[in-house]
């Protein structure tokens, strides 16, 4: 008799196991990737151009041939160049009155969209439309309104008696039309303030009206304080636009009269494409990035005793 045995089927083993990424590794690149062409344009816009106008500050260098390797050469002359700090003054002035005044137009603006009015909505497109305005065309409507021969504002002051006067030609009188034509772009700043006001709930103006507040007292215990973050961002934006103050007295004076209107972007301009002295434009380009950057710092570390963030959450 013959056994049959009846074959046992195979175990297989199972292949190892391939180790890929895990899921916070996938993710992780996922995001890497998304943010890749921001990280690109980040370095070829910004650090790269930053670095390059680093090194082109320390040479001698007119656009055409090989930037010749000065040091500090460019600073010295900067630093005794009666030209760039007249420049820098200008730019200080400006931004000392533009920036303060540009910050109470927009809060006055933040308050008048911030009404319960029916029409709000139209109040708030025709009070922030000039914004949108390009402000070489801005330039061009203040030239047209302050002409001395058909100018409305022109006729209006010879109206009362103070002649018709050529605004733009007075060294004093140019500045202060250029500092006046700065409150045109509060709009942005006013919708930072309008949002700062919509979040500060009603129920404390009414608490403080129980406890005999009046209009002046809640605005300088209430709105004030809740209102500081906005302030501060505010604050350094205008302080940054100011220092960059540069359309105006191009297109409205070209620097004039007498350098009045001579901010430090148009001497940095100036020197670089009318002079072509690139490495000279870099080295000023340089310590207005400074600048800026100290200010900020300044202002930050300042802000610290007034601006409240609890009371803003």
């Amino acid at each position: 008799m013959i056994e049959r045995r009846e074959a046992l089927p195979e175990v297989l083993t199972p292949p190892p196991a391939r180790r890929g990424m895990t899921r916070e590794r996938r993710a992780q690149v996922r995001g890497l990737l998304f943010v890749s062409p921001w990280i690109v344009g980040l370095l070829a816009f910004v650090v790269f151009p930053i670095v390059y106008s680093v090194y082109i500050s320390l040479t001698d260098y007119y656009g055409i041939g090989t930037p010749k390797f000065v040091g500090l050469k460019n600073f010295e002359t900067l630093f005794s160049d009666p030209i760039a700090l007249l420049a820098g003054l200008n730019t200080i002035g400006y931004a000392g009155a533009a920036v303060p005044l540009t910050l109470l137009v927009a809060l006055l603006l933040a308050f008048a969209m911030n009404r319960k009015v029916r029409e709000v909505a139209i109040y708030r497109t025709a009070l922030y439309l000039p914004t949108l305005i390009p402000l070489f065309a801005l330039a061009f409507v203040v030239i047209v309104l302050i002409n001395p021969s058909t100018g409305p504002i022109s006729s209006l002051l010879g109206a009362v008696g103070l002649g018709n006067r050529d605004l733009l030609s007075d060294p004093n009188l140019a500045r202060w039309v250029i500092i006046a034509m700065a409150p045109l772009t509060a709009g942005n700043a006013a919708i930072i303030f309008l949002a700062g006001l919509n979040n500060i709930p009603g129920s404390l103006y009414e608490a403080a009206r129980l406890d005999g507040a009046n209009a002046i007292q809640q605005f300088m215990h209430v709105t004030l304080p809740l209102l500081s973050p906005a302030i501060l961002f505010n604050l350094i934006v205008g302080i940054s636009a100011g220092l960059e103050v540069f359309t105006q007295g191009y297109v409205m004076t070209g620097g004039g009269p007498n350098n009045a209107t001579l901010y430090y972007l148009l001497f940095i301009y100036q020197n670089a494409f009318s002079y072509n002295r690139f490495g000279y434009a870099s080295a000023a380009a340089l310590v207005l990035f400074l600048v800026g950057l100290v200010l900020a710092a300044i202002v930050y570390q300042i802000s610290k005793r007034f601006v409240n963030y609890d009371a803003a959450a």
